[in-house]
């Protein structure tokens, strides 16, 4: 069995799929909650280290002090070639460990939509099969500049980073592939008024998202 640690910030904001296709591949997830009082592991401790999204920065740390130590701890992670998911919130976490400046966005970008692909972002391993356009779930305001040394591949057309790879192990997803039936009816309730996710939109979002979670960690396995 393979031991990951995922981070996750707020209850509604779970894994969802990527529990599904971590369990399939034998990696047992074992689940931090800092907001909760639950320490972050020790990157000696790490098969692998994924950090879910939130509602606050990724520089809020008077409100959330553990957000330093989350990023610290990302940094390490991808020093020692550990593989490394990021989303959303935990991209811009990510981003930030490694160097970027994180912005806020042009708009709030919120509901089921899509990304675009880079050339980049057509041949890795993991993106390049989704095709050119790849359907996600959005849900932020904030975002990056391209980290240092990274290799962006992904896009919307307000957001230019909307995935990047560091390295052959650490991905940052701007946006949600993990959306499953579970996580929808978690999340929906917090979505501003007038943000429906329609269901035979979303049933393509979940099979994409989980098609691409699963050549991610195909990848990081490696």
């Amino acid at each position: 069995m393979v031991n990951w640690s995922v981070v996750q910030h707020v209850d509604f904001e779970g894994p969802g799929s990527i529990a599904t296709v971590a369990a399939e591949r034998g990696i047992v997830l074992d689940l931090r909650r800092p907001y909760r009082g639950d320490p972050l592991p020790a990157a000696e401790d790490l098969d692998g280290l994924v950090v879910m999204g939130g509602p606050m920065g990724a520089f809020d740390d008077t409100d959330h002090p553990h957000l330093a130590a989350e990023r610290a701890l990302l940094a390490t992670a991808v020093e020692r070639g550990i593989p490394v998911l990021g989303v959303c919130l935990g991209a811009q976490l990510l981003a930030a460990a490694l160097g970027a400046r994180i912005v806020q966005g042009p708009a709030p970008e919120i509901g089921l939509g899509t990304v675009t692909l880079t050339e980049d972002g057509r041949r890795d391993p993991a993106f390049g099969p989704a095709g050119r356009v790849l359907p996600v779930f959005h849900w932020h305001g904030d975002t990056f500049t391209p980290p240092p040394g990274t290799v962006r591949l992904a896009e919307s057309r307000a957001y230019a980073n909307q995935a990047f790879r560091a390295g052959k192990h650490a991905y940052g997803l701007q946006f949600h592939a993990e959306l499953d039936a579970g996580l929808r009816a978690a999340v929906e309730p917090h979505l501003p008024d007038g943000t429906a996710l329609d269901p035979e939109h979303a049933v393509t979002v979940e099979r994409a998202g989980r098609a691409l979670l699963g050549r991610l960690l195909d990848r990081m396995l490696s």
